[in-house]
């Protein structure tokens, strides 16, 4: 099943290469509006978790719809979680596993959703048994369920021009390999493949921050490359001026017609000033008032990902990770200027679960993006940004009753227009014939989702590793990438392999 939303363009946001998501499935078109929302309110409250749940240690555990129906959480888009972990693994090391998230590894699966035809995106829903390796019990009653959000690609010929003021990290740590030499040469190499009316601006921050160059058009090449060139890493990180300083730029230089944002770059390990998220972010709220959006890129093999990441979180924006020269220039140059338009702001998801039909359920990751059921429809409440060409994917397991038959759930997602703030609504049901195929004909991409989800709960330490085992999972992984074809699902599968000998 799947859900055409129609929605208007305005801003931007990086997909790396390695940065994919969701997984597929069937699709049905529908658009409705909930009506004229405004725009959040200023001191709106932050719900973050619910406080209807009993987590288990930080880990989301099974809820019973009859006493919490509702699942309901803000879109993400991040895949830092992975990118890191991926670069760790291949170095011979494990993430710490409080850095390990497991819808960024969902969401790093590579997808093939149906595309909207017009401006908005489809929200496809299907699902599975589990696989025979599941270790569970009963596992003949447990069903997945996948949510899966694509938006439209932005064709390069009628992309919006843009205006990227870029927040780069020049303190000490920074001058490691691997750090401030990959973005130089990924910045010079995309200054090369942006065109002549898009904009550039340079902040470096250490101990203080400094504009290096204003808002430059990019016909302006040289400026721009001498700029970069000069970067050198010197003393320690004081990532809030650096921040500050930036928005200060990208607001004296905003553009009303291009997509306007801030690219941070950092290995986000911050210790000048404040360094914590919350604050940092309370000191551009007047500037970025959602004109201007934030990206985190991510380098170093010792990298600051709780920061990066609620810095994307609470900054209308995501956070990526590149761990090395080809990554971030395939990113810079593939996929900066081709997913610029944002689909939607404040996103939100609530799946209402049947408790005739369920007897428990239990969302995969997304712990840091709950919302309280009543923040749904509130408007004041922060949701998530979903960007053009982006996929989004949401897997819960869903314990069924016995001989249950009818509807298992009501998925309903909410987003604003970027250009009125209007609210718009629109939803779909899920029913028992939609997860009753077996694990074996599912689509491939899917059971590459649940390889995917599965490795990061081993990662995480979560008290439902133990379900699965990480040889069954780089099975699954490996079949997965050769039905596809898909080099990032084989890569997944030889992740899996080597943290399981």
């Amino acid at each position: 099943m799947a859900t055409t939303f129609r929605i208007r363009t305005a801003t931007v946001l990086l997909a790396a290469g390695f940065a994919l998501a969701g997984c597929s499935s069937s699709t049905s078109t529908t658009s409705q509006s909930a009506g004229g929302v405004g725009g959040p309110a200023a001191g709106a409250p932050a719900y973050r978790g619910d406080p209807g749940s009993s987590a288990d240690n930080g880990f989301s555990p099974e809820v019973d719809p009859a006493g919490r129906p509702r699942s309901t959480f803000a879109m993400d888009i991040d895949t830092a979680s992975y990118g890191y972990a991926a670069s760790l693994i291949r170095q011979g090391s494990r993430p710490d596993p409080s850095t390990v998230r497991p819808e960024e590894f969902i969401n790093a699966v590579p997808e093939q959703y149906p595309q909207p035809a017009g401006n908005g995106f489809t929200v496809n829903v299907d699902g599975t048994r589990l696989p025979q390796t599941h270790r569970l019990a009963n596992p003949g009653d447990v069903r997945l369920l996948r949510i899966g959000l694509q938006t439209r690609t932005q064709n390069q010929d009628s992309r919006p021009d843009t205006a990227l003021t870029f927040v780069i990290d020049v303190s000490g740590s920074m001058g490691e390999a691997g750090k401030l030499d990959v973005v130089r040469e990924a910045l010079d190499d995309l200054i090369d493949q942006l065109r002549p009316t898009d904009s550039v601006a340079i902040v470096t921050f250490s101990d203080e921050a400094t504009m290096v160059r204003p808002m430059t058009r990019v016909s302006e090449r040289s400026d721009l490359h001498r700029a970069v060139d000069g970067l050198h890493a010197t003393d320690s990180t004081n990532l809030e001026a650096g921040l500050v300083r930036g928005y200060q730029v990208a607001r004296d230089g905003f553009r009303p017609d291009a997509t306007n944002r801030v690219v941070l770059l950092s290995d986000g390990l911050a210790n000048v000033g404040d360094t914590a998220a919350s604050p940092i972010l309370s000191q551009v709220k007047e500037n970025a008032a959602k004109q201007i959006t934030l990206l985190g890129v991510g380098v170093g093999q010792q990298y600051g990902d709780q920061l990066m990441e609620q810095l994307a979180d609470q900054g209308d924006g995501y956070v990526i990770y590149a761990s090395g020269l080809d990554e971030t220039r395939t990113a810079f140059r593939e996929q900066l200027p081709a997913t610029i338009p944002i689909r939607a702001l404040d996103a939100k998801v609530q799946v209402t679960f049947d408790p005739e039909a369920v007897a428990a359920y239990r969302l995969i990751g997304y712990d840091d993006r709950a919302l309280s059921a009543s923040g749904f429809r509130d408007d004041r409440v922060d949701g998530g940004e979903v960007f053009a060409g982006h996929s989004v994917t949401a897997l819960y397991t869903v314990r069924l009753k016995p001989d249950a038959v009818g509807t298992v759930a009501q998925v309903q997602t909410r987003w604003q227009d970027p250009g009125t703030h209007s609210a718009q609504e629109t939803g779909d049901t899920v029913s028992v014939s939609n997860l009753n195929n077996d694990f074996v004909e599912a689509a491939p991409r899917l059971q590459a989702c649940y390889a995917a989800a599965y490795f990061a709960e081993n990662l995480r330490q979560s008290p439902y590793a133990n379900e699965t085992r990480l040889n069954d999972l780089a099975s699954i992984a490996t079949d997965a990438g050769r039905q596809t074809g898909d080099q990032a699902v084989s890569d997944l599968a030889t992740l899996i392999n080597r943290v399981g000998n």
